[in-house]
């Protein structure tokens, strides 16, 4: 029997499996774990390759199973799912795992610290409480169309929703009248917790050098260049900008063959929350071309004339994402570039 070179180790709550392997690839050994075996288990193996998919948890046990001395790989599960045979079984799963981590032009996941990942929760709990203001705005909505009180869509006209349960001469129901301004008590507790992140976050950017020199960027605020920082891996696992552009996942899909390029749709594979600032970044730019008429000459003038705007408004956020790159990569600011004449 050869020594074993890579472990697969399926994650899960409370039963994990492991499928061991030799240089060859050949099997030597299939487990299961309970949760409090898994770090007895792995202090007994010599140092190995230990591969993980990248999922909830993985990050915690990949710090924990490094410490070992073992080096560990994290992979997308969809990396890993081609590998999986007919059946899919948490052994099948462990199996798969350990075959894609011996693939040598196997790309990984780089695992985060526990101050990255707690730095990366501010965003997370705001994305959360968003989602639920949308949820009480819609739900109000909802409820007042019921009653023939239709308003217009979107956070910027709730007041309007408060003004008409609040307002007795509306004809709201008294019996749901009550209920309605529940939920206007719980949209504006929402509204104090968010601006609370918000503030906090702005905090973060005063104090961390290279927030506020993302924030040279335009279209790039307090909120992006905090979690660029928080949530993107480090500037050196990307060899250009352009590698890091397709991380964020605002590339086109490509569907070719026979030597014929086809591009479709932005292929939305990141990082979804960066996406979507840099996406809102690129349109505030574009609103103030709007107002002020872009530079005579300027990549952005001659996009506007012959694209359609959402397209420009992704090449923009595509555009925004290899500058950030070469800000993290050099150290320095960002520098407009000089328009032609």
């Amino acid at each position: 029997m050869g020594e074993v070179s890579t472990i697969g180790l399926d994650l899960a709550k409370n039963v994990f499996q492991v499928h061991g392997a030799d240089a060859s690839g050949a099997v030597l050994f299939r487990k299961k774990l309970r949760r409090h075996q898994v770090l007895t288990f792995f202090a007994a193996q010599r140092p190995c390759t230990v591969a993980m998919e990248a999922c909830a948890s993985s990050h915690h046990w990949a710090r924990e199973i490094g410490r070992l001395g073992h080096a560990v790989r994290l992979i997308p599960p969809a990396y890993v799912k081609p590998f999986v045979k007919r059946q899919k079984n948490d052994a099948a799963d462990a199996e798969a795992i350990c075959e894609a981590a011996q693939r040598p032009t196997m790309r990984f996941v780089a695992p985060k610290s526990e101050q990255a990942q707690a730095a990366a929760i501010v965003f997370r709990a705001r994305d959360l409480l968003v989602k639920q203001r949308t949820q009480i705005i819609n739900a109000l909505r909802g409820h007042l169309a019921e009653f023939g009180l239709v308003r217009a869509k979107g956070p910027a006209h709730v007041p309007q929703l408060v003004q008409v349960i609040e307002d007795g001469a509306e004809s709201v129901p008294e019996l749901a009248r009550p209920i309605l301004k529940m939920l206007i008590e719980t949209l504006h507790s929402l509204d104090e917790q968010i601006a609370r992140l918000d503030r906090e976050v702005a905090e973060r950017a005063k104090r961390d050098e290279t927030a506020r020199r993302l924030m040279t960027i335009p279209g790039i605020g307090p909120v992006t260049a905090v979690a660029l920082t928080a949530l993107a891996p480090p500037a050196e696992a990307f060899s250009r900008g352009r590698d890091f552009a397709a991380w964020v996942g605002l590339t086109p899909l490509q569907h070719s063959t026979g030597g014929k390029q086809k591009l479709g749709a932005t292929s939305k594979m990141g990082e979804r929350t960066l996406r979507r600032l840099l996406i809102i970044g690129a349109n505030s730019v574009l609103l103030r071309v709007a107002r002020n008429g872009a530079p005579a000459g300027s990549w952005i003038g001659r996009m506007l004339a012959r694209k359609p705007p959402m397209l420009v408004r992704v090449a923009l956020a595509n555009k925004m994402a290899r500058i950030v790159w070469a800000l993290l990569t050099s150290g320095e600011v960002y520098r407009a570039p000089a328009v032609s004449a």
